[in-house]
């Protein structure tokens, strides 16, 4: 029951002021958030990257409101792209975008989404990588796909992620599961209404299977976001059953969740990236990890008690 009160909180601007001035929340903000500036970002890539693990970069922030800040992303992202670029990290070191961090919320924001998304685009497939566009509520994936449809044109690498959770994802997952497609399927983490979205978890979990299947099955490579160790298994036991090389897919978790399960994948040869945030506006991200996942929040609680 937690889990909706927190996603609501997570666009609440009082509860963002009560929980940022906690003096608790920073060292607990630091196991999920790889730091605010660049240069910690980039200290993270080149530990993580050195272990054998690959990194999906997402600099923080999104639903702007402002075009100016649309485009402060899009520096910020131009920026990282150079770090990885100077570091020589290929495909290592990806990076994800949430388009409306891009401008895709304001007026005509759509248009002003691809247009300062394509430049970081351009410049991650110039320094030999790539950007997986996000995927955030559900009154945005229509504009979402229409923009990995255009950037695919030039930049057929650019990923899509699609979130089990609703409705629609199995269809969606058909659509994307071409030759040359990148696809990150997790389950989501977005407070969606009924009419749109599984509400039981359960069903969220069938719902997973059945897309990764889809995925597995097609032409295109698969990226399995989840921390679950059912759908781990699965994974593995569907890419026996399809002939699936482990450099034919990816598993994905979340910086700071599953670290020794990260490490056990690459250990058995699987390749594993860790989606590693960082950035000042970590809050909203933050919330969504404490309501996905139980063992998130009493991390966070007994912080709070052994602070208190």
């Amino acid at each position: 029951m937690l889990g909706p009160v927190l996603l609501a909180a997570a666009r609440s601007d009082g509860i963002r002021r009560l929980v940022s001035a906690a003096p608790v929340t920073r060292p607990v903000v630091d196991r999920f958030v790889a730091g605010e500036h660049l240069d910690q970002a980039a200290r993270t890539v080149r530990d993580l990257t050195g272990r054998g693990l690959e990194v999906t970069l997402d600099h923080l922030g999104e639903d702007v409101t402002d075009p100016s800040e649309a485009l402060r992303t899009r520096d910020a992202y131009l920026a990282l792209t150079e770090v990885l670029s100077q570091g020589g990290f290929g495909e290592r070191a990806e990076m994800s975008v949430k388009l409306s961090a891009f401008g895709q919320a304001l007026p005509g924001g759509h248009d002003i989404a691809l247009a300062n998304v394509r430049p970081v685009v351009e410049a991650a497939a110039a320094a030999g990588t790539t950007v997986t566009l996000d995927m955030e509520d559900h009154t945005t994936v229509d504009s979402t796909l229409a923009i990995l449809a255009e950037l695919r044109r030039d930049f057929p690498q650019t990923g899509a992620v699609v979130q089990s959770y609703l409705f629609r994802t199995e269809e969606d997952c058909r659509a994307l599961a071409g030759e040359g497609s990148r696809v990150r399927l997790v389950k989501g983490a977005y407070k969606e209404p009924a009419e749109v979205a599984h509400q039981d978890k359960r069903e969220v979990d069938r719902a997973y299977v059945r897309c990764l299947k889809i995925l597995m099955a097609g032409q295109g490579y698969p990226m399995i976001g989840s921390h679950d160790p059912r759908m781990v298994a699965i994974t593995q036991e569907l890419a026996h059953r399809f002939g699936r090389k482990p450099d034919e897919y990816e598993f994905q978790m979340l910086y700071g969740i599953r670290e020794a399960e990260q490490e056990r994948l690459v250990a058995t040869g699987n390749r594993m990236r860790v989606y590693v945030p960082y950035g000042t506006d970590w809050y909203g991200y933050f919330m969504r990890r404490l309501a996905e996942r139980p063992a998130n929040l009493a991390f966070f609680l007994r912080s709070l008690a052994t602070r208190g």
